[in-house]
């Protein structure tokens, strides 16, 4: 487990499961989350989730003071990208603007850059999406491009602004 004052990562585990499907069926959570997140999020997801999904790549459940609020995961490429890994996160709602995904991604890139030879970590974000810009510079993240018209979801186009931070 990696932690840091308040903030804690861990793996998932079945007691997770009705705060998944409290968080991921909440729209503010998910308005900017990958469409592969399944909509309604259902109990069949959430287990398929904790005991599947979570595995693949660095994935840990986020707690704050003890309770689990969020997730966090670095997902690696394959290929001649497999030293380049692509950062994902969402915080339930009511634990927003507190500093915990901050927390959450410093401890999860340093641990990433410390025992893995991966030597570049990028996020995708919807254009507009400011607070997780924000979040994201204040991890240490830099603005790399900005790929217009690259997203489409629910019947709309975002542009995705790319933030990348090297080892």
């Amino acid at each position: 487990m990696m932690q840091n004052k308040s903030v804690t990562l861990r793996d998932f585990q079945l007691s997770d499961k009705e705060k998944l499907l409290q968080v991921l069926n909440n729209p503010l959570v998910t308005q900017y989350l990958s469409s592969k997140i399944p909509s309604p999020y259902t109990e069949q997801d959430a287990v398929w989730w904790i005991n599947e999904g979570s595995r693949e790549g660095f994935v840990k459940a986020i707690c704050y003071e003890g309770k689990f609020v969020g997730c966090i995961g670095v997902n690696p490429g394959e290929f001649e990208y497999q030293r380049c890994a692509e950062l994902g996160y969402w915080l339930d709602s009511d634990y927003w603007r507190k500093g915990i995904t901050s927390e959450a991604i410093s401890l999860l890139v340093s641990d990433v850059f410390s025992n893995t030879d991966i030597v570049r970590i990028f996020a995708s974000v919807f254009s507009p999406n400011i607070a997780s810009k924000q979040l994201l510079l204040k991890s240490g993240f830099f603005p790399e491009a900005v790929l217009k018209t690259a997203i489409f979801k629910d019947g709309r186009f975002y542009d995705n602004h790319l933030f990348a931070m090297l080892k």
